[in-house]
């Protein structure tokens, strides 16, 4: 009885190894994709598909460009969010309030883009001078 059991230990074993290493290899997709802005971290947090179950918040919030710890905590502190907290154990108002944040900000992004934009436009250049910010250029 007792050489069954250990027979029957290393498939389960080996198993467990392959799960794991499945799961991560679906983490890194996930977060390549998050990173390409192909797919957004809000739509996961909505959705939570298999690969981000037991994946923490912050891995999720850091795999956006420009999101470091720092932007990480302040916004799951805000939320009243543990940084360590497990995407499929979050309630659905904490789903649903982190995700109207990270909407939010992503609204907020092209505007910030835009307005960098507008900066770059009236520096000056080595063949024009620079303008005043509500200067329109003539139309010809």
């Amino acid at each position: 009885m007792g050489e069954i059991a250990a027979v029957d230990a290393a498939p389960q074993h080996l198993q467990a190894l392959e799960r794991a290493n499945r799961v991560r290899l679906a983490r890194a997709e996930l977060k390549r994709k998050v990173s390409a802005n192909e797919l957004t971290a809000a739509q996961v947090v909505l959705d939570c598909p298999w690969q981000a179950e037991s994946m923490s918040v912050s891995d999720l919030l850091m795999s956006q460009p420009r999101w470091g710890r720092a932007r990480c905590r302040r916004v799951l502190l805000s939320l009243g969010i543990p940084e360590n907290k497990q995407i499929g154990t979050l309630t659905g108002r904490q789903r649903t309030a982190l995700a109207a944040t990270l909407l939010a900000k992503a609204a907020a992004r092209p505007a910030l883009r835009g307005r960098a934009a507008r900066a770059e436009d009236t520096a000056a250049t080595p063949d024009r001078p620079a303008r005043a910010p509500g200067h329109q250029a003539a139309l010809a």
